[in-house]
């Protein structure tokens, strides 16, 4: 079966993407999207360039929505990265821009007959992952944003550095809004399969430090290069390639909750027909508040991005 991915918006992100499914081999055909006629086409000719150098082919499509078509799962990592440089760290710096971008793009979408699955990147990802689902009409549970993907992998970089451990060895997750209002829930963390709890006692962990630590990991990120880049892109691409295969993995990724009414990140299971199961923690009291109070925030911001969007 032949394996076909697209990536609307060939940015730092994007592009990395791209250059990762290339590199690895992990699609037969890739279709390329980008207002910028002149970057996505040097980056195409540059990914041909490489291949005569890599172990796998990739048949390369550049601005052709009809392309979509038969396409298995989209990307979409459209932005403009600059409206991220604010004191705030606020990701929904982006949102004035893409709330007015996404809707157009996901129209061309719908027309396309595009009728697979899509993993949004574009901030501010739950509300624009709403966006997407809302203007294709996709089912809820064929949208999925990376959400707190890239925020857990943090927390486990966070606490693996302090114990010396891989990360890899670290288990547990960051909920809610891919955001400022996210927050590490500890109850779930576990390192060596001993709770983190216990070790923060043994170890004289601190854990509020090392969830600021993962909260704020992608804006220390950002200081030193003006964007990020290679922590998003692989949490998009395992996510892609977790459906593409089938695999059925559970993982933190924005999606759509009835007990919430809205994206959020929340453990679920993806596979090739996208959120295959949720998951249900047994969070803590305080963990429950903090989930609902993010919750209420992306609710809040998506209500506005429609309201901004009909007048304009």
């Amino acid at each position: 079966m032949t394996r076909k991915v697209a990536v609307i918006g060939m940015g730092h992100v994007g592009s990395t993407v791209a250059h990762y499914i290339v590199a690895e081999g992990f699609a037969d055909d890739l279709v390329l999207i980008d207002t910028n006629a002149a970057k996505v086409n040097a980056d195409a000719l540059d990914f041909k360039d490489a291949m005569a150098n890599l172990t796998h082919h990739t048949n390369i499509y550049v601005n052709d929505y009809q392309q979509l078509q038969d396409t298995d799962v989209i990307v979409s990592a459209l932005g403009n990265i600059k409206l991220q440089d604010n004191p705030d760290a606020d990701r929904f710096a982006e949102l004035p821009f893409t709330r007015q971008q996404v809707p157009a793009v996901a129209q061309k979408i719908k027309e396309s007959g595009f009728h697979g699955k899509i993993v949004v990147i574009t901030n501010p990802v739950d509300v624009i992952t709403s966006i997407y689902q809302s203007v294709t009409g996709l089912p809820k549970g064929h949208v999925i944003g990376t959400g707190t993907l890239l925020d857990s992998a943090r927390m486990k970089r966070a606490v693996a550095d302090r114990l010396h451990v891989d990360p890899r060895s670290v288990a547990g997750y960051n909920l809610g809004e891919h955001g400022n209002s996210q927050f590490t829930a500890w109850s779930t963390v576990r390192v060596l399969d001993q709770p983190i709890a216990e070790l923060a006692k043994q170890k004289g962990l601190d854990l509020d430090e090392l969830d600021k630590e993962a909260k704020m990991g992608g804006w220390t990120v950002f200081k030193g290069k003006k964007y990020t880049s290679y922590g998003v892109a692989t949490a998009a691409v395992r996510l892609v390639n977790t459906i593409l295969s089938d695999a059925r993995t559970e993982m933190p990724v924005s999606n759509y909750r009835k007990e919430y009414d809205c994206y959020l990140s929340y453990p679920a299971v993806v596979g090739r027909d996208g959120i295959v199961e949720q998951a249900q923690l047994d969070l803590t009291d305080e963990e429950l508040k903090k989930l609902q109070t993010s919750a209420d925030f992306i609710k809040e911001k998506y209500q506005e991005s429609l309201a901004a969007n009909q007048q304009a």
